[in-house]
């Protein structure tokens, strides 16, 4: 037997807003009856998983011991820009001279997350 992951669930404090952030990082939108102050949120994926941000009422204070990798279809460098104008923040630039590496976001809440390079920055240095 074996389990299938059907969210991740983020802790937060407004889930209408983090939501609102996540959709614009995804390009996915959030549930039809999500509302402004709404202690939940919801944005499903194509792959059938689904991100989910649930309202408590304890701040974040240490970091992540799990995080998203995201992979963007665009250069790693444009998507990290792209976030940046979204409201996520540079953590960490852990990216090379050589065009490896990854960039360390953080998003309105201070979630950590991370953006890899796209599949074809991949295959141009592979």
């Amino acid at each position: 037997m074996t389990s299938v992951v059907q969210n991740f669930f983020f802790d937060c404090a407004d889930a209408y807003e983090l939501g609102r952030f996540w959709s614009g990082v995804v390009g996915k939108p959030m549930a039809d009856d999500d509302v402004p102050g709404d202690p939940e949120a919801i944005i499903e994926m194509d792959n059938g998983v689904t991100l989910f941000f649930g309202q408590v009422p304890e701040p974040k204070t240490v970091k992540n011991r799990i995080h998203l990798c995201l992979q963007p279809d665009i250069p790693r460098d444009e998507e990290v820009e792209r976030l940046l104008k979204l409201g996520a923040t540079l953590l960490h630039d852990r990216r090379n001279p050589d065009g490896t590496g990854w960039a360390v976001l953080g998003d309105p809440e201070g979630n950590e997350f991370c953006v890899l390079r796209s599949a074809a920055e991949k295959a141009a240095t592979s």
